[in-house]
């Protein structure tokens, strides 16, 4: 059985304190965006030879570390602590989602796991269920269990979905050759609250988001890149009516009413086009 899980962009992220558990609690708008992996899972043959319950194998992006800590693997052993007939699997990850880009990869990769075994394996899990598995594998894995916009509030796992519509506007993604770690990000921001709740702005027209909606993370990371900030500023050059970095970073999008050309503009870097 193959899916592809898809990314998501932040339309606005607010950081609003800081957690006795050591996490924060956010305030953001996901909206999930048609830039793919693939995820192909079959079940193993009961004669082959492998030491592993998950046999995983990431091809096209490299992906540092241990394949067996992978969230796709951590996702199927978590479901086989609560359903041990689940025989074992060959997943196969095609990553197309860039890394370390504040897109949620790795986090729709896993929520796609639960997913697909869930189907696979007719497992009879809700909704409901398959969000609580998936908010205890990461702050952004319940969204891709939605798969639409939502308002998020906690650690991101707390959705009120929402209903958005921004067919007709094209959607550019740059990510810079620059890895931002989650975990740096985080220990640089202040929590504070916003004047005006994002849920609240982004349901205003669209060309009052660049004055108003904001992304907590941007003032510290780009005071650490200067380069992605000038990335942003290149996408409302080049006619955005809106652009900000998603998530914690690197990847920057602009949300444009004319689909752009950035094949000469930022050469080297990974970009793309989608229509939303």
């Amino acid at each position: 059985m193959i899916t592809f899980p898809i990314a998501k962009i932040n339309l606005g992220l607010n950081v609003v304190e800081r957690r006795p558990d050591g996490y924060h609690n956010l305030e953001t708008v996901f909206f999930p965006v048609q830039l793919k992996d693939a995820l192909e899972v079959v079940p193993m043959d009961e004669a082959f030879p492998s030491s592993y319950d998950c046999d995983l194998k990431v091809t096209n992006l490299a992906i540092e570390g241990d394949e067996q800590r992978n969230l796709v693997v951590r996702a199927y052993h978590l479901l086989k602590q609560d359903f041990p007939q689940m025989p074992r699997v060959h997943a196969h990850l095609y990553k197309a989602i860039p890394t370390q880009a504040g897109m949620g990869g790795g986090s729709s990769d896993c929520a796609a796991m639960l997913l697909l075994l869930n189907r696979m394996f007719a497992l009879g899990l809700t909704e409901q269920q398959l969000i609580g598995y998936a908010a205890r594998l990461g702050a952004d894995c319940p969204i891709f269990i939605l798969n639409r916009p939502a308002y998020a509030e906690g650690i991101g796992e707390r959705l009120q979905p929402m209903e958005m519509d921004l067919s007709g506007y094209f959607l550019a993604v740059v990510r810079p050759d620059i890895p931002v770690p989650t975990k740096e990000a985080f220990s640089l921001i202040k929590p504070q609250r916003p004047k005006k709740n994002c849920r609240v702005i982004v349901s205003q027209p669209i060309e009052t988001w660049r004055d108003e909606l904001t992304n907590d993370f941007e003032q510290s990371v780009f005071a650490l890149h200067p380069e992605i900030g000038a990335v942003k500023e290149r996408l409302y050059q080049l006619g955005a009516v809106y652009a900000a970095m998603s998530g914690s970073g690197s990847a920057l999008f602009g949300i444009f009413r004319k689909q752009p050309d950035l094949s000469a503009e930022f050469p080297g870097i990974f970009t793309r086009v989608l229509p939303l």
